[in-house]
């Protein structure tokens, strides 16, 4: 088997045991909050990448950890992303009609059942991150996993990079401001990713810790660089959304600030610092360095 195989069989192996995880901690017979229910399991069992589990699932496993020890990781990570998607969807964010080739939560239901679900999804994340069995992880690293994950979606995370970029939208901002930008809005979240992933091994600190820090950094911005690139160039059937968002809200991106050239040259030069930061690893971190290749050739 190819290397190129192996990979794809890696990757289809971990988002598997992802929708597994989900399916357990959505099901609810509670019949008061149904609707919330069927919202939730719509927006998140509804497709995606699940780039962020898997990043948790590799990370883990290039250090020899069990894949047990990662579930509540992988899961709690992926609620989050849904729940930033769902609010990001909304009228009052970035006023979406379509996600995965289909329609957005508060067009499938309404505004306010969306906002409840990302508040519900956010909530879920970190009770199931915390845990109801210690066995797997020991207490001062479930600890850590819960402040890794509430920085990365926090003021200096997620929720400040969508806050410099509502307060964009219209201007123009300096490259540096933009960098700044998008590795809160999306590249922490996936920096949070990779450190979970580390710390469900039983690694905290250390030289691999810090360098598998800064690839998750390097390869969020990579991401979002090339997220930037695909609402451009892309195709809306392949993306599962509209292209050409961005422009018509006059965000500020690397393909408006750079030209589409530039930018995908930026996106490739992240990819390769990220692949740079994993040098400490060795061969363990074979998938690491598939998946930030991943991660600038896709399509979707």
């Amino acid at each position: 088997m190819d290397a190129g195989n192996d990979f794809q069989l890696r990757l289809k192996r971990w988002r598997e045991r992802c929708e597994q995880q989900l399916e357990r901690v959505l099901d609810s017979r509670d019949r008061l909050t149904q609707r919330l229910h069927e919202a939730m399991r719509y927006s998140t069992l509804g497709g995606g990448k699940r780039l962020r589990p898997v990043l948790v699932y590799c990370t883990g496993e290039a250090l020899g950890a069990d894949a047990a020890a990662l579930d509540n990781a992988a899961a709690a990570v992926e609620l989050i992303h849904v729940y930033s998607l769902v609010h990001d969807d909304l009228p009052a964010m970035d006023d979406d009609d379509l996600r995965r080739g289909r329609p957005t939560c508060h067009k499938a239901f309404d505004e306010g059942t969306a906002v409840l679900v990302g508040d519900a999804l956010q909530a879920l994340a970190f009770e199931v991150l915390a845990g109801n069995d210690d066995s797997h992880l020991a207490p001062a690293l479930r600890l850590a996993q819960l402040r890794a994950l509430a920085y990365g979606i926090g003021v200096y995370g997620m929720a400040g990079g969508q806050a410099i970029d509502l307060a964009a939208v219209g201007s123009t901002l300096d490259a540096p401001s933009l960098e700044t930008m998008h590795r809160r809005k999306t590249g922490a979240l996936i920096e949070a990713s990779v450190r979970l992933g580390a710390l469900g091994a039983g690694l905290a600190s250390g030289a691999q810790f810090d360098a598998l820090a800064r690839y998750g950094a390097e390869l969020g911005l990579a991401f979002q660089i090339h997220d930037d690139v695909l609402d451009v160039a892309g195709d809306a059937a392949q993306l599962g959304k509209l292209t050409g968002a961005d422009a018509a809200r006059g965000k500020p991106t690397y393909p408006s600030l750079h030209g589409l050239e530039a930018a995908q040259a930026l996106a490739l030069h992240h990819r390769d610092q990220a692949l740079a930061a994993l040098t400490p690893l060795g061969e363990r971190a074979t998938t690491l360095r598939q998946l930030a290749h991943y991660v600038v050739d896709r399509n979707n």
